[in-house]
């Protein structure tokens, strides 16, 4: 299955387009902990009730689900609490990243521990299937390293390249993708910035593997999100959109646009030229809210300024651009948000 091809020029988005519309990680309605309460704010919630609460906010049609899920629970049970709440498994992402790997997962050092990597991702296509998920994702939060000297390069990316491009070979029909992170849980992760993580994806020489560009990701790792959308799509690999907010200093994983407004115009402007049509997904940690209420005030921001982003006068902007001229665009940015 190949990638859909980047246009070679951005098409304008159809006039009365039907709504946005939202998706989220499955983690946000779950119990979440940081390193100090380890035991985490509030209770353990089970998967099929995660999809309940997700449901009840009201906002999203989809889920991003981890797998594998509560012990007991089946594919079949999963599939039938998403029908019954009129939600769909936007794609599934393998577990890859916890204490089990915390050495590494597809670029660990053991080869038995790589094994169970490419394992678990190979039992994740099916399940994927078997959801009618889009796509796999992958987030090798574990692969990378953490001191000078610590690892050899050329081995790690050798292990980071080769063992999903073969993962990939196996599933053809099968879309992939790739969430990269500038660092945690490693200090140093090998799929780290958007060029780097496109770079290695173009040296696996399969058609069927992309990018996840996470907003708050992109703002981590010092890069401008609008860019990193744009460059993913360019060349053809952009497989998923998420938004969060952070200070940059860390990924908070905080409520879309709590921070960077004109970020988060100029990347939902970026969404809107290339015409993305699936659902734009919500990746946040609410450790002290109610995820509902975050997930509501996430949408209601995000639909507010994408409604801001349909009042650019597009002729004006690109001729502005044209000029590189930076105070006619901020002109043209400050009367779509303010009037």
């Amino acid at each position: 299955m190949s990638l859909p091809e980047a246009p070679s020029s951005a098409p304008a988005p159809p006039a009365g387009e039907a709504p946005r519309s939202f998706a989220g990680g499955m983690w946000s309605f779950g119990r979440i902990i940081d390193r100090y309460a380890t035991d985490g704010y509030g209770p353990e919630i089970p998967t099929l009730r995660t999809i309940e609460l997700a449901a009840a906010s009201g906002e999203l049609s989809g889920l991003d689900l981890n797998y594998p899920f509560d012990e007991g629970v089946s594919v079949a049970e999963v599939k039938e609490t998403l029908a019954a709440h009129g939600l769909v498994a936007t794609n599934i992402t393998p577990v890859i990243y916890d204490r089990r790997f915390r050495s590494g997962s597809f670029t660990g050092a053991r080869e038995e521990t790589r094994n169970a990597a490419v394992a678990l991702a190979h039992e994740s296509v099916e399940v994927a299937h078997e959801l009618g998920a889009r796509y796999v994702k992958f987030w090798p939060g574990q692969d990378g390293y953490d001191y000078p000297f610590q690892v050899d390069y050329p081995t790690l990316r050798r292990h980071a390249v080769e063992s999903i491009r073969d993962i990939a070979r196996a599933h053809p029909d099968t879309t992939f993708a790739i969430e990269y992170k500038l660092k945690e849980p490693r200090n140093r992760l090998f799929w780290s910035t958007a060029a780097a993580s496109l770079l290695a994806i173009e040296q696996m020489g399969v058609d069927n593997v992309g990018l996840v560009v996470d907003f708050g990701h992109s703002l981590f790792a010092k890069e401008n999100p609008a860019e990193a959308l744009s460059l993913a799509h360019s060349m053809g690999r952009l497989v998923d959109v998420e938004i969060d907010d952070n200070y940059r200093e860390w990924d908070d994983d905080l409520t879309a646009g709590a921070l960077h407004l004109v970020e988060t115009l100029e990347f939902l402007h970026v969404v809107r030229s290339i015409g993305w049509r699936h659902p734009v997904k919500l990746d946040l940690f609410p450790y002290r809210e109610d995820p509902a209420d975050a997930v509501r005030e996430s949408v209601a921001t995000l639909r507010a300024l994408e409604e801001r982003a349909a009042r650019l006068p597009l002729d004006e902007l690109r001729a502005a651009q044209e000029r590189h001229d930076a105070m006619a665009a901020q002109r043209l940015v400050r009367t779509a948000l303010f009037g």
